[in-house]
């Protein structure tokens, strides 16, 4: 049976925010964890798919967030300047990628080399 007729276009479209709401970390400081840590905090009780989107965007984004501080730590010898615009480009399109499957009805989406941090 096809996902979308069991979840409401509501329940997904908030399921895809979770997704999205990581691009404010090229603004604000943290804003990639926080952003999806909000909505998933918001809606996690009444809505089961962003209670599971939630959960893999804030996985994704703790990953990512680990990963700019290897970056930083790398950088004292210089591949970490090299890394880390590699690692802000694989998150913006795996963020992108993973809003626009969950948009267009693939709620089983999950990000590749994810940490599984939260349960």
């Amino acid at each position: 049976m096809n996902e979308i007729a069991q979840v409401g276009k509501e329940e997904q479209n908030w399921a895809m925010y979770c997704h999205l709401s990581a691009l404010v970390g090229f603004i604000i400081p943290l804003g990639n964890v926080l952003g999806p840590l909000v909505i998933w905090l918001m809606k996690k009780d009444t809505m089961p798919q962003v209670e599971i989107h939630g959960k893999e965007a804030m996985n994704f984004q703790i990953t990512v967030l680990l990963a700019v501080i290897a970056c930083l730590v790398l950088s004292v010898v210089l591949i970490g300047l090299l890394l880390l615009p590699v690692v802000g480009l694989a998150a913006l399109v795996l963020t992108i990628m993973a809003a626009i499957k969950v948009s267009n009805g693939d709620l089983a989406y999950r990000y590749p080399f994810a940490l599984r941090l939260i349960k």
